[in-house]
Protein backbone atom coordinates (compact mmCIF):
# COMPACT_ATOMS: atom_id res chain seq x y z
CA UNK A 1 0.00 0.00 0.00
CA UNK A 2 1.08 3.76 -0.76
CA UNK A 3 1.73 5.13 2.90
CA UNK A 4 1.39 8.58 4.92
CA UNK A 5 3.41 8.58 8.22
CA UNK A 6 2.26 10.78 10.69
CA UNK A 7 4.49 11.17 13.88
CA UNK A 8 6.71 13.52 16.29
CA UNK A 9 8.37 12.21 18.83
CA UNK A 10 11.07 9.38 19.02
CA UNK A 11 8.91 6.82 19.33
CA UNK A 12 7.04 6.84 16.49
CA UNK A 13 10.67 6.16 14.70
CA UNK A 14 10.85 2.59 15.30
CA UNK A 15 7.26 2.64 13.48
CA UNK A 16 8.69 4.36 10.46
CA UNK A 17 11.76 2.61 10.19
CA UNK A 18 9.60 -0.54 10.24
CA UNK A 19 7.28 0.56 7.71
CA UNK A 20 10.00 1.35 5.67
CA UNK A 21 11.61 -2.33 5.96
CA UNK A 22 8.28 -3.38 5.00
CA UNK A 23 6.21 -4.32 2.01
CA UNK A 24 4.06 -1.00 1.85
CA UNK A 25 5.74 2.46 0.20
CA UNK A 26 5.88 5.16 2.42
CA UNK A 27 5.53 8.14 -0.14
CA UNK A 28 5.69 11.10 2.63
CA UNK A 29 5.39 12.03 6.48
CA UNK A 30 3.63 13.66 8.53
CA UNK A 31 5.11 15.63 11.82
CA UNK A 32 4.47 18.90 13.73
CA UNK A 33 6.69 21.97 12.45
CA UNK A 34 10.17 22.24 14.13
CA UNK A 35 9.81 23.26 17.72
CA UNK A 36 12.23 25.43 20.26
CA UNK A 37 14.11 22.96 23.03
CA UNK A 38 17.08 23.10 24.87
CA UNK A 39 18.61 25.31 26.98
CA UNK A 40 19.10 27.65 24.42
CA UNK A 41 15.78 27.28 22.79
CA UNK A 42 16.69 26.42 19.34
CA UNK A 43 14.47 25.63 16.57
CA UNK A 44 15.23 22.01 16.20
CA UNK A 45 12.85 19.34 13.76
CA UNK A 46 11.31 16.63 15.21
CA UNK A 47 12.83 12.83 15.20
CA UNK A 48 10.77 11.74 13.05
CA UNK A 49 11.47 14.25 10.85
CA UNK A 50 15.30 13.64 11.11
CA UNK A 51 14.37 9.68 10.05
CA UNK A 52 12.69 10.82 7.27
CA UNK A 53 15.00 13.32 5.94
CA UNK A 54 17.37 10.55 6.79
CA UNK A 55 15.90 8.11 3.86
CA UNK A 56 14.86 10.65 1.45
CA UNK A 57 11.22 10.61 2.20
CA UNK A 58 9.09 13.78 1.77
CA UNK A 59 8.70 15.81 4.63
CA UNK A 60 5.28 17.61 5.57
CA UNK A 61 5.49 19.94 8.24
CA UNK A 62 1.77 21.76 8.33
CA UNK A 63 1.29 24.28 11.16
CA UNK A 64 -2.38 22.42 11.57
CA UNK A 65 -3.45 19.62 8.98
CA UNK A 66 -6.70 21.56 8.48
CA UNK A 67 -4.07 24.02 6.58
CA UNK A 68 -5.65 24.02 2.85
CA UNK A 69 -2.09 23.28 1.48
CA UNK A 70 -1.85 19.98 3.61
CA UNK A 71 -5.20 18.89 2.55
CA UNK A 72 -4.39 19.21 -1.13
CA UNK A 73 -1.01 17.83 -0.63
CA UNK A 74 -2.91 14.82 0.82
CA UNK A 75 -5.68 14.61 -2.18
CA UNK A 76 -2.10 14.39 -4.57
CA UNK A 77 -0.52 11.33 -2.63
CA UNK A 78 -3.11 8.95 -3.35
CA UNK A 79 -2.16 7.14 -0.20
CA UNK A 80 -4.33 3.70 0.45
CA UNK A 81 -3.45 4.13 4.37
CA UNK A 82 -2.13 6.36 6.77
CA UNK A 83 -0.28 5.01 9.95
CA UNK A 84 -0.67 7.12 12.85
CA UNK A 85 1.73 7.33 15.98
CA UNK A 86 1.93 9.98 18.15
CA UNK A 87 1.96 12.76 15.75
CA UNK A 88 0.34 15.12 18.26
CA UNK A 89 -2.52 16.81 16.67
CA UNK A 90 -6.18 15.88 16.04
CA UNK A 91 -6.87 15.41 12.85
CA UNK A 92 -10.14 17.12 11.19
CA UNK A 93 -12.94 15.12 9.38
CA UNK A 94 -11.57 16.32 6.21
CA UNK A 95 -8.89 14.35 6.14
CA UNK A 96 -10.10 11.07 7.69
CA UNK A 97 -11.53 10.00 4.81
CA UNK A 98 -9.32 10.88 2.23
CA UNK A 99 -6.84 7.87 2.62
CA UNK A 100 -8.88 4.55 1.39
CA UNK A 101 -8.57 2.41 4.45
CA UNK A 102 -8.19 5.44 6.67
CA UNK A 103 -6.00 6.56 9.29
CA UNK A 104 -4.51 4.00 11.32
CA UNK A 105 -3.45 4.91 14.50
CA UNK A 106 -1.19 3.02 17.64
CA UNK A 107 -1.47 4.07 20.62
CA UNK A 108 0.39 2.81 23.67
CA UNK A 109 -2.25 0.91 26.09
CA UNK A 110 -5.04 -1.86 26.01
CA UNK A 111 -7.65 0.27 24.79
CA UNK A 112 -10.08 1.86 25.75
CA UNK A 113 -8.08 1.45 28.85
CA UNK A 114 -6.27 5.46 28.78
CA UNK A 115 -7.41 7.46 26.16
CA UNK A 116 -5.33 10.61 25.22
CA UNK A 117 -1.87 12.17 24.91
CA UNK A 118 -0.18 10.24 28.04
CA UNK A 119 -1.20 6.53 28.17
CA UNK A 120 2.39 5.41 29.22
CA UNK A 121 2.69 7.75 32.05
CA UNK A 122 -0.94 7.37 33.65
CA UNK A 123 -0.27 3.32 33.36
CA UNK A 124 3.17 4.35 35.51
CA UNK A 125 1.34 6.51 38.06
CA UNK A 126 -1.42 4.18 38.29
CA UNK A 127 0.37 1.36 39.30
CA UNK A 128 -0.85 -0.47 36.80
CA UNK A 129 0.56 -4.23 35.94
CA UNK A 130 0.04 -4.62 32.85
CA UNK A 131 -0.71 -2.42 29.76
CA UNK A 132 0.40 -2.70 25.92
CA UNK A 133 -0.57 -1.35 22.38
CA UNK A 134 -3.50 -1.09 20.16
CA UNK A 135 -4.27 -0.37 16.92
CA UNK A 136 -7.54 1.77 15.73
CA UNK A 137 -9.21 3.28 12.75
CA UNK A 138 -9.05 7.05 13.72
CA UNK A 139 -12.22 8.67 14.11
CA UNK A 140 -13.25 12.02 14.93
CA UNK A 141 -13.59 10.84 19.03
CA UNK A 142 -10.57 10.87 21.26
CA UNK A 143 -8.87 7.51 20.54
CA UNK A 144 -12.19 6.02 20.48
CA UNK A 145 -12.23 4.12 17.00
CA UNK A 146 -12.82 0.56 16.16
CA UNK A 147 -10.05 -1.75 16.89
CA UNK A 148 -7.68 -3.61 14.14
CA UNK A 149 -5.41 -5.59 16.77
CA UNK A 150 -3.72 -5.39 20.11
CA UNK A 151 -0.96 -6.74 22.16
CA UNK A 152 0.07 -6.55 26.15
CA UNK A 153 3.27 -5.79 27.73
CA UNK A 154 4.04 -5.97 32.00
CA UNK A 155 4.98 -3.08 33.56
CA UNK A 156 8.10 -3.90 35.65
CA UNK A 157 8.84 -2.96 39.28
CA UNK A 158 11.34 -0.02 38.13
CA UNK A 159 10.17 0.60 34.96
CA UNK A 160 10.14 4.94 34.14
CA UNK A 161 7.53 5.82 31.73
CA UNK A 162 10.21 6.32 29.11
CA UNK A 163 11.81 2.84 29.72
CA UNK A 164 8.70 1.57 29.26
CA UNK A 165 7.58 3.87 26.13
CA UNK A 166 10.74 2.29 25.01
CA UNK A 167 9.84 -0.95 25.09
CA UNK A 168 6.20 -0.37 23.48
CA UNK A 169 7.78 1.40 20.42
CA UNK A 170 9.24 -1.57 19.06
CA UNK A 171 6.43 -4.31 19.61
CA UNK A 172 3.77 -1.65 18.66
CA UNK A 173 6.10 -1.23 15.11
CA UNK A 174 5.86 -4.54 14.30
CA UNK A 175 2.00 -4.40 15.57
CA UNK A 176 1.17 -1.72 13.25
CA UNK A 177 2.94 -3.46 10.26
CA UNK A 178 0.65 -6.73 10.57
CA UNK A 179 -2.05 -4.45 10.90
CA UNK A 180 -1.31 -3.19 7.93
CA UNK A 181 -0.69 -5.91 6.26
CA UNK A 182 -3.73 -7.45 7.09
CA UNK A 183 -6.07 -4.61 6.04
CA UNK A 184 -4.39 -5.10 2.49
CA UNK A 185 -4.97 -8.53 2.28
CA UNK A 186 -8.21 -8.10 3.40
CA UNK A 187 -8.42 -10.58 6.31
CA UNK A 188 -8.27 -7.74 9.08
CA UNK A 189 -11.62 -5.76 10.25
CA UNK A 190 -12.03 -3.00 13.17
CA UNK A 191 -13.77 -4.19 15.75
CA UNK A 192 -16.02 -1.74 18.02
CA UNK A 193 -14.23 -0.54 21.43
CA UNK A 194 -16.60 -2.09 24.45
CA UNK A 195 -17.99 0.48 26.39
CA UNK A 196 -17.01 -0.81 29.43
CA UNK A 197 -12.95 -0.03 30.80
CA UNK A 198 -12.95 3.38 29.62
CA UNK A 199 -10.58 5.91 31.24
CA UNK A 200 -8.57 8.71 29.95
CA UNK A 201 -4.91 10.14 30.11
CA UNK A 202 -4.63 13.67 29.70
CA UNK A 203 -0.73 15.51 29.62
CA UNK A 204 0.85 15.26 32.35
CA UNK A 205 1.73 19.10 33.43
CA UNK A 206 4.18 20.49 35.38
CA UNK A 207 1.91 20.80 38.51
CA UNK A 208 0.86 16.83 37.79
CA UNK A 209 4.70 16.11 38.52
CA UNK A 210 5.25 17.91 41.68
CA UNK A 211 5.73 15.17 44.49
CA UNK A 212 2.99 15.21 47.58
CA UNK A 213 5.13 14.00 50.21
CA UNK A 214 2.06 13.33 52.50
CA UNK A 215 1.23 10.45 50.41
CA UNK A 216 2.61 6.63 50.52
CA UNK A 217 5.76 5.61 49.57
CA UNK A 218 4.84 3.49 46.70
CA UNK A 219 2.68 6.68 45.22
CA UNK A 220 5.40 8.50 45.58
CA UNK A 221 7.68 5.88 43.85
CA UNK A 222 5.17 5.52 40.74
CA UNK A 223 4.92 9.56 40.27
CA UNK A 224 8.01 9.84 40.24
CA UNK A 225 9.04 7.00 37.89
CA UNK A 226 5.62 7.93 35.84
CA UNK A 227 7.30 11.37 35.25
CA UNK A 228 10.69 10.54 34.06
CA UNK A 229 11.95 11.78 32.05
CA UNK A 230 8.86 13.85 30.96
CA UNK A 231 7.72 16.27 32.78
CA UNK A 232 10.44 15.69 35.27
CA UNK A 233 9.60 15.01 38.94
CA UNK A 234 10.15 17.76 41.20
CA UNK A 235 9.95 19.10 45.07
CA UNK A 236 10.09 22.36 46.46
CA UNK A 237 13.05 23.25 48.30
CA UNK A 238 12.68 25.28 51.81
CA UNK A 239 13.66 28.42 49.76
CA UNK A 240 10.85 27.47 47.06
CA UNK A 241 13.28 26.60 44.39
CA UNK A 242 12.45 23.51 42.54
CA UNK A 243 14.39 20.24 42.89
CA UNK A 244 14.53 18.22 40.27
CA UNK A 245 13.78 14.28 41.22
CA UNK A 246 15.05 11.05 39.38
CA UNK A 247 13.57 7.59 40.47
CA UNK A 248 13.87 6.87 44.27
CA UNK A 249 14.02 3.43 45.89
CA UNK A 250 11.02 2.92 48.51
CA UNK A 251 12.83 2.34 52.08
CA UNK A 252 10.18 -0.06 54.02
CA UNK A 253 12.16 -0.30 57.46
CA UNK A 254 12.69 3.18 57.79
CA UNK A 255 9.16 4.67 59.00
CA UNK A 256 10.02 7.09 61.22
CA UNK A 257 10.52 10.26 59.07
CA UNK A 258 7.78 12.95 58.85
CA UNK A 259 6.51 13.67 55.22
CA UNK A 260 9.03 15.80 53.15
CA UNK A 261 11.85 15.50 56.13
CA UNK A 262 14.97 14.45 55.25
CA UNK A 263 17.63 11.96 56.63
CA UNK A 264 21.12 12.56 55.48
CA UNK A 265 24.12 9.97 55.76
CA UNK A 266 27.42 10.02 53.99
CA UNK A 267 26.31 7.43 51.47
CA UNK A 268 22.18 8.28 50.90
CA UNK A 269 19.36 11.08 51.66
CA UNK A 270 16.48 9.26 52.39
CA UNK A 271 13.11 11.57 52.83
CA UNK A 272 9.64 10.61 54.62
CA UNK A 273 6.97 10.08 52.99
CA UNK A 274 2.93 9.45 54.08
CA UNK A 275 4.00 5.90 55.08
CA UNK A 276 7.54 4.60 55.25
CA UNK A 277 10.82 6.28 53.54
CA UNK A 278 12.32 6.76 50.04
CA UNK A 279 15.65 6.74 48.50
CA UNK A 280 16.55 9.50 46.52
CA UNK A 281 18.70 9.11 43.54
CA UNK A 282 19.90 11.78 41.27
CA UNK A 283 18.51 15.08 42.02
CA UNK A 284 18.91 18.51 39.88
CA UNK A 285 19.59 21.65 41.72
CA UNK A 286 18.52 24.33 40.32
CA UNK A 287 20.95 25.41 38.01
CA UNK A 288 22.41 22.67 37.73
CA UNK A 289 22.93 19.18 36.38
CA UNK A 290 21.82 15.45 37.64
CA UNK A 291 24.08 14.58 40.28
CA UNK A 292 23.92 11.56 43.08
CA UNK A 293 21.31 12.94 46.11
CA UNK A 294 24.08 12.33 48.67
CA UNK A 295 26.98 14.56 46.77
CA UNK A 296 23.79 17.51 46.35
CA UNK A 297 22.53 17.15 50.44
CA UNK A 298 26.96 17.43 51.29
CA UNK A 299 27.67 20.42 48.95
CA UNK A 300 24.58 22.17 50.31
CA UNK A 301 25.07 20.99 53.68
CA UNK A 302 21.50 19.63 54.33
CA UNK A 303 20.11 17.53 57.69
CA UNK A 304 17.74 16.44 59.68
CA UNK A 305 16.12 19.42 59.72
CA UNK A 306 14.93 19.84 56.09
CA UNK A 307 12.10 19.34 54.72
CA UNK A 308 10.63 19.22 51.01
CA UNK A 309 7.31 20.34 50.18
CA UNK A 310 6.91 22.22 53.54
CA UNK A 311 5.20 25.37 51.45
CA UNK A 312 2.40 22.48 49.77
CA UNK A 313 2.36 19.58 51.88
Amino acid sequence: MRLLFAGTPAAAVPSLEALLASRHEVVAVLTRPDARSGRGRTLAPSPVKVAATDAGIEVLTPPSPRDDGFRARLAELAVDAAPVVAYGALLPAAVLDVPTHGWVNLHFSVLPAWRGAAPVQRAVIAGDEVTGATTFRIEEGLDTGPVYGMLTETVRSRDTAGALLDRLSVVGAELLVRTLDGIEDGILSPVPQPADGVSVAPKLEAADARVRWTHPAHAVDRRIRGCTPAPGAWTSLPDGARLGLGPVVPVPEVDDLGPGRLRVTKHEVLVGTGGHAVRLGEVTPPGKRPMAAADWARGARLDGTTVLGADHD
